[in-house]
């Protein structure tokens, strides 16, 4: 179990964590989830003892990490694949860290094997693509075979071959009994690979609960409709109370409603549909529905106005 209990840090006049506090339990793939400058490497980097809080701590069953004795065989890490001296091979890199925690040759070769490596595991780091080196470093993470991982964008760089592998290699390293904090921006990919989900914007936890909560009480399903006279049911739907819009190709989608009401209200106004169907929320929407006032960066939508200057 990973406890973190008021951790705060603070870079001159920014607060960049403020107060932190949640518990990572194991048995589940548990989503680590922010927007771009929430806080999450700094976070990370925190937990494995790479920057020092100015309040609060970080412990794993009771120890920090610098008490771990042998610590690749307790927590294992990626946070950043081609962190790796670009001079050695794949293997010799695995080598060297597994004799720092006194991990033997075997373990190395196993590990390399479960990952892909092993048939160019004497080609150099530095020479390896992004799909590679993301392999290794997952590698590193697995090579001290510890209870608890943590990863930060671990399907980056992998073709889809290797997305589902690293999804089912999570999901059963959590049936396990192990506890694995994954980070990603991929909310599709973390709707299917983390039953519970930590989201912290700002430095502040925003929350703390199951995955399917989450998504439930952030965004409801939503109605989506195509006619030749989207003004007319927007004007129909408006009367009857209902919150609707107008997006792109014609399509009008009703918010907190279901398809019968909408179907209902447009034959009553003698409104001819071309489509009538239940958009599901999405763990994409509710996170961008809690976390948009927490964004540090946020693009200008794409007009036709702004077109000619890209």
């Amino acid at each position: 179990m990973i406890e973190l209990r008021q951790l705060t840090k603070r870079y001159r006049d920014t607060v960049a964590i403020d107060g932190l506090t949640f518990t990572v339990r194991p048995g589940h793939v548990t989503g680590f989830l922010g927007p771009n400058g929430a806080g999450k490497s700094t976070t990370l980097r925190m937990m494995l003892g790479l920057d020092r809080p100015d309040r609060g701590e970080v412990r794993y069953d009771g120890k920090t990490y610098h008490q771990l004795r042998e610590p690749l065989r307790h927590v294992g890490a990626l946070l950043e694949a081609k962190a790796v001296q670009s001079s050695r091979t794949a293997y010799h890199h695995l080598l060297w860290l597994a004799r720092t925690n006194r991990i033997g040759r075997a373990r190395v070769r196993e590990v390399l094997a479960l990952v892909g490596l092993e048939s160019v595991s004497s080609r150099r780091a530095g020479g390896f693509s992004l799909g590679m080196g993301q392999r290794l470093g997952i590698a590193a993470a697995l090579l001290g075979d510890p209870q608890v991982l943590l990863l930060d964008e671990p399907v980056n760089g992998l073709d889809p071959e290797g997305v589902r592998w690293i999804r089912t290699l999570l999901r059963g390293l959590a049936a396990e009994g192990r506890t694995v904090l994954v980070s990603s921006h991929l909310m599709s990919e973390m709707a299917i690979t983390a039953e519970h989900l930590v989201v912290i914007g700002r430095g502040r936890l925003l929350a703390d609960t199951g995955t399917d909560d989450f998504i439930a009480e952030h965004c409801r399903p939503r109605v989506l409709v195509r006619t030749s006279e989207p003004d007319r049911l927007l004007g129909a739907l408006g009367r009857a109370g209902l919150t609707a819009r107008q997006e792109e190709r014609g399509a009008v989608v009703v918010d907190s409603a279901g398809a019968e009401e909408v179907g209902r209200i447009a034959a009553g106004a003698g409104i001819a549909l071309g489509e009538l169907a239940v958009r599901a929320a999405s763990l994409e929407d509710a996170f961008l529905r809690l976390t948009g006032d927490a964004a540090q960066f946020r693009a200008g939508a794409f007009t036709e106005g702004n077109r000619h200057a890209l």
